[in-house]
């Protein structure tokens, strides 16, 4: 799966996109989420606000409980303001 990274989430986590594999038992946006975090202190950190942070799977805004599949984009970003 390509994941990737967007505005402070890139900062923290320390990289703009990464190719990871997903554990066979995951396969909703909440599971990807949670193995993120596993990964370590600053995706822990970086993932912990999950009621501020959207993803979008194939460019498409998805839910916690949306199926996904290793062959998948999952795009995570803050909300963004500016004028």
């Amino acid at each position: 799966m390509k994941v990737l990274y967007f505005a402070w989430l890139r900062t923290k986590i320390g990289c703009a996109e990464e190719e990871i594999d997903l554990p066979k038992d995951v396969n909703t946006v909440a599971g990807v989420l949670d193995h993120l975090r596993s990964r370590g202190d600053a995706y822990a950190e970086a993932l912990s606000a999950d009621k501020v942070i959207r993803v979008a799977v194939n460019q498409d805004y998805a839910q916690e409980v949306d199926i996904v599949r290793n062959e998948d984009e999952f795009a995570i970003f803050p909300p963004v303001t500016g004028g």
